[in-house]
């Protein structure tokens, strides 16, 4: 695509995003991603309770000065007042962009009227969107959903009042908040906004493969796509994206080798940020999507799930985090490089 999209005065450097999941896109995974290929990388959630920010989780998810830019922090929350005082303190703290969560499905979060429960109160989401915008000076953009149920989806009308209240993007999931992540993600919805409103708009769910990623792209006319659940395991997947849709060629796909060599230097990354105790128990889940996606096919395995099973078992029953990198470093040797590469 010719034209890379901004967000207020950050010019993207491509049109293939990182979709904030919580539990996943913290400190290590967002560095990882940027630096194959992606344009944005936003953090996970924190909650605008400001006095909630002293534990551990939200300390952890808080940016720091030398985070990829633009830095992008999500907030969750239902009270107006709340969310501006996150937004400004986030400001204060170096955030670059404030990136309002309406979209999360959890039950946890929609209980407390948050995240896409959000979405069945429109006079409640103008006050929550006019009040952070006012609250700084940096862009705020907005996850949504299309809507709440599949007879109530409102985000064109969502949409409108965010432009309305000056938000400076706006990314939709495919999906209402009540269907969470079943069936399949329509992107209809998506066009209708992205036809009628001025403001960016970035496509958001199922997007799995370089050229699903061009056809929803295409399809929507949307100036950004969105990649989540499809970066689990395949961190490079939204640089394979951006190199197809700047020149309609496939990347040449990464050996065995450098997939694990990635993952292998992604668990370092993990128990660096958050400490033995607390990092092995993440790396257990990262590296089980690695196992699914890349490392299946390493010279002691045969290509199949009961055998990646059978590994990530095996993994999960280490308790350190030189265990754990040892266990990798023995695969990672069992792996025979590419022909013509050196061993």
């Amino acid at each position: 695509m010719d034209k890379l999209p901004k967000i207020g005065p950050y010019q993207l450097v491509s049109p293939v995003l990182l979709a904030p999941m919580a539990g996943i896109t913290d400190r290590p995974f967002r560095q990882l991603v940027m630096k194959m290929g992606a344009g944005l990388a936003t953090s996970e959630m924190i909650t605008s309770k400001v006095e909630l920010w002293n534990s551990r989780k939200t300390q952890q998810r808080l940016l720091l000065p030398d985070d990829n830019e633009p830095r992008s922090i999500q907030i969750v929350g239902n009270d107006p007042e709340l969310m501006a005082q996150a937004a400004k303190l986030n400001a204060q703290q170096g955030a670059q962009i404030i990136d309002i969560n309406m979209g999360c499905p959890a039950k946890k979060v929609c209980k407390k009227a948050a995240g896409s429960a959000l979405m069945r109160d429109e006079k409640l989401i103008a006050e929550i969107l006019d009040a952070v915008v006012k609250a700084v000076n940096i862009p705020v953009t907005l996850k949504t959903r299309t809507g709440w149920t599949e007879d109530k989806k409102n985000a064109l009308s969502i949409a409108k009042i965010a432009e309305d209240c000056g938000i400076q993007a706006i990314a939709i999931h495919g999906r209402t908040g009540a269907s969470r992540f079943t069936g399949t993600a329509e992107y209809d919805t998506v066009a209708e906004v992205k036809s009628k409103i001025n403001i960016p708009v970035f496509a958001n769910g199922d997007i799995t493969t370089p050229k699903q990623a061009k056809v929803v792209l295409e399809y929507t006319g949307c100036d950004a796509i969105m990649v989540g659940r499809g970066s689990q395991g395949q961190p490079w997947l939204l640089g394979e994206i951006s190199y197809f849709l700047k020149t309609g060629q496939l990347k040449k796909e990464l050996s065995v080798l450098e997939k694990g060599k990635i993952a292998q230097n992604h668990i370092r990354q993990i128990h660096d940020h958050y400490g033995e105790r607390i990092g092995v128990r993440i790396a257990r889940k990262h590296l089980a999507w690695y196992a699914e996606k890349a490392l299946a096919s390493v010279a002691d395995f045969e290509q199949s799930k009961q055998n990646s099973h059978s590994f990530v078992q095996s993994f999960h029953t280490l308790t350190t985090a030189d265990d754990q990198n040892k266990f990798i470093e023995n695969i990672i040797k069992n792996i025979e490089p590419p022909k013509g590469a050196a061993a």
